[in-house]
């Protein structure tokens, strides 16, 4: 993938002299793209328009921790802390969401970790600016 082809899916306009015959191209002309383009465009793409993303951790700890993130509408509650958080100026979040912790990156609207309940006994949490309880 072209820079300017990245730059232009982030909404970036870009102005850049004549690149003829500079681009390969498959065996029907098409501007040819690796794999790792692709996927990387695949994933810009998912992640535009939606809401907070997770960070490759906190998929781990959701999957490990057996964490339903479609009960009671969690992720709908969670996307709404994360704004809440926002908008009161927090970098870093612990959300409470029922009996979950969500460690956030407000700022990167990341999810850092996740844990349940059970988890959460006995732990501190650092390094954080606010607390959100849906």
């Amino acid at each position: 993938m072209l820079i300017s082809e990245y730059l232009s899916l982030r909404g970036v306009s870009v102005t850049t002299g004549s690149a003829a015959g500079s681009q390969r191209t498959d065996q029907a002309g098409s501007p040819e793209r690796s794999g790792f383009a692709e996927e990387l465009k695949k994933q810009l793409e998912a992640q535009s328009g939606s809401g907070v993303k997770f960070s490759k951790h906190a998929m781990e700890r959701i999957s490990e921790r057996n964490i339903d993130l479609s009960e009671s509408g969690r992720l709908d509650r969670l996307n709404k802390a994360v704004e809440l958080a926002g908008e009161k100026g927090s970098d870093d979040a612990l959300v409470i969401i029922d009996s979950t912790a969500f460690l956030v990156s407000v700022r990167n609207n990341k999810v850092i970790t996740t844990l349940t309940a059970d988890d959460m006994q006995g732990n501190i949490f650092t390094n954080i600016d606010s607390t959100v309880i849906m």
